[in-house]
């Protein structure tokens, strides 16, 4: 069953993070838009600084599980290569845990103030409630592909 579950939850963070892929383009657009019309023009797209903020936190919050799920967080394994296989098993169970002690505290308040805040952008006025709660959203994916990172070094520990 843990397998059938894992599979499902990586399925949709690959989900979560192609969709946040997608939202790069668009950036990409906007960003070029917005640098040509101030540079040929001196009439740079009204909105485009924030829209822009919107989309990075998309991007970046959605990516975030698909990141650890692939293994392209920035790790340094300098040390652990040298270690004793059940040393440096225990010592990526003990940072596993800190990193989901963590992610767990920025999904719960992520919650919160997500649901605290009825704020708006300053130019365009979009409403921030969505992309509050993504923080919460991005985080439990992190945090359960970090559970099964957890599963992986204490069965290696365990070994």
């Amino acid at each position: 069953m843990f397998g059938k579950t894992r599979t499902f939850v990586q399925k949709i963070t690959r989900i979560l993070g192609y969709i946040g892929m997608f939202f790069v383009i668009p950036m990409m657009l906007l960003t070029s838009a917005d640098a040509t019309g101030r540079d040929l023009f001196s009439r740079p797209v009204r909105g485009a600084f924030e829209l822009n903020g919107l989309v990075l936190s998309v991007f970046v919050l959605l990516g975030l599980a698909y990141a650890q799920q692939m293994k392209d967080h920035v790790r340094v394994t300098m040390v652990l290569e040298r270690l004793p296989e059940r040393l440096s098993a225990a010592i990526n169970i003990f940072t596993t845990l800190l990193c989901m002690f963590i992610v767990a505290i920025m999904c719960w308040q992520g919650i919160i103030v997500g649901f605290e805040s009825s704020s708006v952008t300053d130019m365009l006025r979009v409403p921030q409630l969505p992309f509050r709660l993504l923080v919460s959203v991005g985080g439990l994916f992190l945090f359960l592909e970090f559970f099964f990172d957890l599963a992986d070094y204490t069965r290696r520990f365990l070994a």
